[in-house]
């Protein structure tokens, strides 16, 4: 009896332990689909928020599709422009450059009206300047008529060139803001790129309408960019310059896969903004411009230097006579030179895609560095084959593989980096208009190298300009060193104190991580 009693007993306590268990399984059960609930909607988050940011930096980038066609467009088109209007060769480089000096107004006015429209319709409005002039244009019956079109688009150019960037650096999470950032200047290629296959598509008919097509195609983009003004939101950094801090909040929220980040930026903001605790009385912005603080004048000579550099190195002067360029180098069929042209389109937009995939990931500078060394080699290259191969079959192979491999280690670096590092280095409060005069020194420098290219070219040769270019593109090396920190991984409130510390401070700063990373990898 006492055994089976302790059977009983032992029995009894088993089962109880049986279904203790069974209740803590089902406790974990519980717990783990919960879990796995969470992180389901985490990831549907995450996919859903970077798709969102994604759609939001094409949309934003469209302005620069305008650019880019314009450019490319122009190089084949001023061929038959010539042969219609019987322009002299002034003409031909007033007409070229003329886009790029009259973008710079509007890259002056697009800081301002920004700031008090908000970066999005500046975008809209950029759009719809630039369609106007593209309409003159396309029908103008005198050189003076395609003047005035030209200035139209020109400022409609500045106003979107200057804001795209400001505006996806403003709503990008810091992991992907270089990438993204980048997409103006992928647009800019494909535009470009675009431009170039319309030359030769529309190259077959009569001189008379070949050019106004040509022109005229670049209206289509703009229709995408009013649909997209329905779709994107405005700034969150501009909307807390407004006092919307709850709408601010609400577009962080569907731009930052972590809902803990959202609150630690927009408290960023609000101090970076001068809207916080420690808020003080602070001077007007074109004051603060004229008269800059050390870390802010260290801000304007990266931002302004490397928007210059990334002109006076002579890329306009190779993509918009690049028919120029081959017929000096003995090519002398016109739809040659026009299919010629076509393949440094394609060099130059499929190397842009290699820099939105390493800019995150290797960083800003040792793109820079690539491209700017190689840029300087492809330069003295294309200078000597020029000046000393003659016109034979080897030096026009050469003066082709040369120029695609200028605009490739452009597009690998330079060309999308400046614009990354325009819109991320400068304080919130300056930070439009800061950008837009880096943007004017851009245009300003485009202009004066396409309206000076072909007669430069006549006095010292075509090949004597390229070795302008490369002097130049080496001291370019020499700044980059200097003066561009590395700002990967880093929120746009840390970059600004970056700059606070000065240029010796973070080049020790980047030693020292180097030599952490180099441990790390043998460890």
């Amino acid at each position: 009896m006492m055994k089976m009693e302790e059977n009983g007993d032992d029995g009894l306590v088993s089962k109880i332990n049986k279904y203790e268990r069974m209740d803590k399984d089902d406790e974990f059960d519980e717990e783990l689909e919960d879990s796995m609930i969470k992180l389901r909607q985490h990831h549907r988050r995450s996919s859903d928020t970077r798709k969102y940011v994604f759609a939001c930096a094409v949309f934003a980038s469209l302005n620069s599709v305008l650019l880019g066609y314009d450019v490319g467009v122009m190089s084949g088109a001023i061929i038959f422009i010539q042969e219609d209007l019987k322009i002299t060769e002034v003409q031909q480089e007033v007409l070229v450059g003329i886009l790029s000096i009259v973008s710079l107004l509007g890259s002056l006015g697009g800081g301002r009206t920004s700031d008090a429209i908000g970066r999005k319709w500046t975008m809209g409005l950029a759009a719809v300047i630039f369609q106007t002039g593209a309409l003159v244009m396309t029908f103008a019956p005198t050189f003076n008529v395609l003047m005035i079109g030209r200035l139209l688009a020109g400022v409609g150019i500045g106003f979107g060139v200057m804001v795209a960037p400001v505006y996806i650096a403003e709503i990008s999470p810091t992991i992907a803001r270089g990438s993204l950032t980048s997409f103006p200047e992928i647009f800019i290629n494909l535009g470009i790129l675009l431009g170039y296959v319309s030359n030769y598509a529309f190259s077959g008919f009569s001189v008379h309408t070949g050019w106004r097509i040509m022109l005229g195609v670049g209206i289509l983009p703009s229709v995408f960019i009013g649909f997209a003004l329905f779709v994107i939101p405005e700034s969150p950094r501009w909307l807390v310059l407004q006092n919307r801090v709850d709408e601010a909040r609400a577009v962080l929220l569907k731009t930052n896969e972590n809902e803990s980040e959202v609150e630690e930026r927009l408290a960023e903001i609000l101090v970076s903004a001068g809207l916080g605790a420690d808020k003080t009385e602070e001077k007007p912005v074109w004051r603060e411009l004229l008269n800059p603080s050390p870390a802010l004048r260290r801000m304007l000579i990266t931002g302004l230097g490397i928007q210059c550099f990334q002109q006076i190195t002579g890329i306009d002067a190779t993509v918009y006579y690049s028919p120029t360029i081959f017929k000096d180098a003995g090519i002398k069929d016109k739809t040659k030179l026009l299919a010629a042209t076509v393949s440094v389109g394609f060099a130059k937009t499929i190397f842009i895609l290699v820099a939105i995939i390493l800019i995150d990931r290797v960083g800003r500078k040792p793109l820079l560095y690539v491209s700017t060394i190689g840029m300087t080699a492809c330069l003295l290259g294309l200078a000597f084959t020029l000046t000393f191969m003659g016109n034979g079959q080897v030096g026009i192979a050469l003066a082709i593989l040369l120029v695609c491999g200028n605009v490739a280690f452009f597009s690998v670096g330079i060309g999308p980096v400046c614009w990354v590092l325009t819109s991320e280095i400068f304080p919130l409060r300056v930070r439009a208009q800061a950008a837009a005069l880096g943007a004017v020194g851009n245009r300003l420098c485009s202009g004066l190298i396409a309206m000076s290219f072909l007669s430069v070219s006549r006095a010292i040769t075509v090949g004597g300009s390229f070795f302008l270019f490369f002097l130049i593109s080496a001291v370019s090396v020499a700044f980059v060193y200097k003066h561009v920190p590395e700002t990967k991984g880093k929120s746009l409130e840390q970059i600004e104190l970056l700059f606070q510390k000065g240029n010796e401070e973070w080049q020790r700063g980047e030693v020292e991580l180097a030599d952490v990373e180099h441990l790390v990898q043998k460890e």
